[in-house]
């Protein structure tokens, strides 16, 4: 026989049901939430992953369109020589990483010193300053009296400071200086310079190596040394061309209206080896001049006056 609850019993029960309801549609909507974080996750990473590529894809985009503008100069003999020297370039990673440790090593061991110690070491460094400084005046005063250093090579005398270490291009002038003897190719007008210029196109490129000067076409070109012919060429950026050889140094002859010399000829200075033209990747008549040394570029303004 089934026992009649009563009013409290019923309510109770009422609650009880109540609350499990309650927390089983808690469980339901956590559940959902979390479905909804997760799916908002992989939405994102997605998104993310997609516009990543996209961006890949327009780096690509701009470095064809970059190279397409620029092809004359990427693919030129110059830009090439660029590449080799800096591939052929020689670098010791096991000094770079000793000089490293050795500075780090170095900051520690400051951080770590007392003033009192950085002092003392202060002071005898200032003190071993001021003894090689008399030293080396003593020395200055002995040998080549009061003044600076004079070095004499051949027929030009090139004045050192004391100390002073010359880079890669001034150790090159003077070496071209010393071994060849120059005179002016041709007479013109001086339209672009030596290094870094402003190009009104992209065919042309802004770091130039060597000096062009502007005259008329057909106007005769003479060698500025004495050598032999390494090259006579009609490709490239350089149209007509010729590169004539002496020792360690060459100097090219670019943009020819039309070439006198070949391949093996030995030349002498003076001698009428081309003509002004404006062949190649060239805007106008000009000849363009350029000196190498063991194929790097120097200034031909500050070998000769041209």
């Amino acid at each position: 026989m089934e026992r009649t609850m009563t009013v409290e019993e019923r309510i109770r029960r009422a609650e009880e049901i109540y609350e499990r309801k309650k927390r089983n549609e808690g469980l339901t909507v956590s559940n959902n939430e979390q479905d909804r974080k997760d799916k908002n996750e992989k939405r994102d990473i997605k998104l993310l992953k997609k516009m990543f590529i996209q961006l890949l894809v327009c780096i690509c985009i701009y470095l064809i369109i970059y190279t397409i503008q620029n092809k004359q100069y990427i693919f030129s003999e110059d830009f090439i020589n660029k590449v080799d020297e800096i591939i052929s370039y020689d670098i010791d990673f096991k000094n770079l990483y000793e000089d490293a440790q050795n500075y780090v090593k170095g900051i520690f061991n400051k951080l770590n010193k007392s003033p009192q110690e950085e002092e003392n070491q202060n002071g005898s460094q200032e003190n071993d300053e001021e003894n090689i400084t008399k030293d080396t005046t003593e020395d200055t005063k002995i040998n080549n009296g009061i003044g600076g250093a004079t070095e004499e090579k051949g027929e030009g005398t090139e004045t050192l400071e004391e100390g002073k270490i010359l880079s890669q291009e001034e150790q090159d002038i003077i070496n071209v200086k010393n071994t060849t003897n120059f005179t002016k190719p041709v007479e013109g007008t001086i339209s672009s310079i030596y290094g870094y210029r402003e190009t009104a196109t992209g065919s042309v490129p802004k770091n130039h190596t060597g000096t062009d000067i502007a005259t008329s076409t057909g106007t005769k070109i003479k060698s500025a040394t004495e050598g032999q012919v390494v090259l006579a060429s009609e490709e490239g950026d350089y149209g007509k061309h010729i590169k004539i050889q002496i020792g360690e140094v060459s100097i090219i002859y670019a943009h020819c209206n039309a070439l006198y010399v070949k391949e093996g000829d030995v030349v002498t200075q003076g001698q009428e080896i081309a003509e002004v033209g404006s062949t190649g990747n060239s805007t106008g008549p000009h000849l363009h001049f350029e000196i190498r040394i063991s194929e790097r570029t120097v200034n031909p303004q500050k070998i000769l006056e041209l």
